[in-house]
């Protein structure tokens, strides 16, 4: 292992899950809620005209960001998230060792 160790516990997995219920069951329910509400309005003459361009507008974007969650889970960029900041630090720190300027005397 590298200089640079990883550090995973129960405890850091069970608050990230934690966490991602709390921010995201509230925006799924406002979301859900503010589609709701656009779709019950076009049953009413009043209004049907303005909803239909905001409701394809939510189909469409909702759509294209489930398709690039597919997309990024399906080429496996969830397996190990914490890697590329491991990697560019060790990076760093060769690139550190073969240069020639001595960044000690800044």
């Amino acid at each position: 292992m590298t200089q640079f160790q990883r550090v995973e516990s129960r405890t850091m997995k069970i608050t990230l899950w934690v966490m991602a219920i709390i921010i995201l069951v509230p925006a799924c329910f406002g979301f859900g809620t503010k589609l709701w509400e656009f779709i019950r309005t076009l049953n009413s003459d009043q209004e049907a005209g303005y909803t239909i361009i905001p409701i394809s507008n939510y189909f469409l974007v909702a759509g294209g960001m489930a398709c690039l969650f597919g997309w990024a889970i399906y080429n496996g960029m969830f397996k190990d998230i914490e890697a590329p900041k491991y990697d560019m630090l060790e990076h760093e720190r060769e690139l550190d060792e073969n240069s020639e300027f001595d960044w000690s005397k800044q």
